[in-house]
């Protein structure tokens, strides 16, 4: 995955331009964050349960060589067929090999953000072979020529009335905004993808080590008719979506959806075990599972593994305000919001060391993760990374140095505050700078920056005590 065309300050003023599209992301953010709070708060025990799953992540990845090996020989045992691959490039060969081999035409895929990772849809599409999403949202993107902005709700970013004019003209039905309708307008349409596909394509929510099991999880049902209808069944798995075993992933399950949608349960939690045996009706005749590492194993072991622990929720991206504001494609990245913007420089490389920067600090990511990962800290050691190699602008490097200097020194403190105050007096506009100068004004751009007080404490204390 490589970088966006446009730089990443363009991405974000992009957003910014779009009040339509700024709008309904807040709206269905902070709805998904509403919901989660909601199901959290009926959920006994929930910080015991946090707490547990977190240790369950810890521990498969403090073990994780062993847990590969446990699961691959219970997958092979069930008769399904696993690859290794080290990197998109050996993931898309193998995939496309498989699809050459049994001349396979459909492709019926369901939503998997791994798969967006190593564009694994273009592809296939080179090989010519069709590939059809079959989630709705995803779907909506592909017709569109979008992207998804967001993990959980991939066209967060669209208005229904934006979706009815995509089927009007991609689908050439009439003109509908009308939710029933459009679902309807879909679900006739996939009727028929599914009963045709040669192959389908899932992700792994998560790998059961103990019994060679692949748990997907839709609300849509979509994951089990690819998973169940076509003779063949791909899923790519992240080397660290694992649980040790049965019991751990009824664990994860409870915070999954409550986190990403506000339900106790997704609707769909399908657990399969190998293709097809002799006395079944249903499922492939092939099962494929390719581990990928894309690499996730650079991460393991270094201050920055907790990432790693990451149940793809979406819970930090509807709880950051800096998301709300720019959205999912501002970052420019498959994976997008705090999680985003520690994940994407790890596995991306250099191109996308800006992101860590895109984050208050407030701590709203942390305090929602339901595995507890501090990403405010990862934030802080990615941007503490990026200053150690001197890659800041000089101007930001001499003002720190000056900052430093200044706030070591009384007198020169002393008076950096009443210039402060000066200049305050002079040019603010009721206690507020409304455009900064230089390379500050990225910050006056879209909001006011408050005036120095007039009287510090220390100022206010002095005159008090003299009173």
């Amino acid at each position: 995955m490589t970088a966006t065309e446009l730089s990443f300050y363009d991405r974000i003023s992009d957003a910014l331009a779009n009040p339509e599209g700024q709008l309904a992301i807040a709206a269905g953010a902070r709805a998904k964050h509403m919901n989660r709070a909601s199901a959290m708060a009926e959920f006994p025990n929930m910080e015991i349960t946090r707490e547990r799953a977190r240790h369950i992540r810890a521990r498969t990845l403090s073990q994780l060589d062993y847990f590969l090996a446990q699961f691959a020989d219970n997958v092979e045992s069930l008769g399904g067929h696993v690859f290794w691959a080290k990197d998109a490039k050996e993931c898309n060969r193998y995939i496309n090999e498989i699809a050459r081999a049994q001349d396979v035409q459909l492709v019926a895929k369901a939503k998997s953000m791994l798969t967006e990772e190593i564009s694994l849809n273009e592809s296939l599409q080179a090989s010519g072979i069709n590939v059809v999403e079959t989630d709705l949202g995803e779907f909506i993107v592909q017709l569109s020529g979008d992207k998804p902005s967001h993990i959980i709700a991939p066209i967060l970013h669209m208005t229904r009335q934006q979706v009815g004019n995509v089927f009007k003209e991609k689908l050439n039905v009439p003109f509908s905004d009308d939710p029933a309708t459009l679902n309807a307008v879909v679900r006739a349409h996939m009727r028929e993808i599914f009963l045709k596909a040669d192959m389908g394509i899932s992700g792994v929510n998560f790998g059961v080590a103990e019994s060679g099991a692949l748990c997907l999880v839709t609300n849509e049902g979509n994951g089990r008719l690819i998973s169940t209808t076509p003779r063949i069944h791909v899923a790519v798995m992240g080397m660290e979506r694992l649980v040790p075993t049965l019991v751990d992933l009824s664990t994860m399950l409870q915070l999954l959806a409550r986190s990403a949608t506000g339900q106790k349960l997704s609707v769909y939690s399908n657990v399969l075990c190998g293709p097809r045996r002799e006395n079944e009706s249903d499922g492939p005749e092939e099962l494929h599972i390719v581990i990928l590492d894309n690499g996730r194993s650079q991460i393991l072991g270094t201050s920055l593994a907790e990432i790693l622990y990451c149940i793809r929720c979406g819970a930090c991206l509807n709880a950051c305000p800096v998301f709300h504001s720019i959205g999912g494609h501002a970052y420019g990245s498959v994976y997008s919001g705090p999680v985003g913007s520690v994940l994407s420089p790890l596995l991306f490389g250099d191109s996308w060391n800006l992101l860590p920067h895109a984050s208050t600090l407030c701590g709203a990511c942390k305090e929602v993760c339901p595995v507890d990962i501090d990403l405010p800290g990862l934030l802080l050691k990615l941007r503490a990374k990026e200053s150690e190699k001197g890659e800041s602008p000089l101007w930001m490097r001499l003002g720190q140095w000056i900052y430093a200097v200044t706030t070591c020194n009384p007198i020169l403190f002393g008076l950096a505050l009443r210039t402060g105050q000066l200049i305050s007096r002079i040019l603010a506009n009721e206690g507020w700078f409304t455009k900064l100068p230089g390379p500050l004004q990225g910050w006056s751009a879209q909001r006011d920056f408050p005036a120095l007080a007039q009287s510090s404490f220390r100022q206010m204390w002095d005159k008090s005590s003299k009173g």
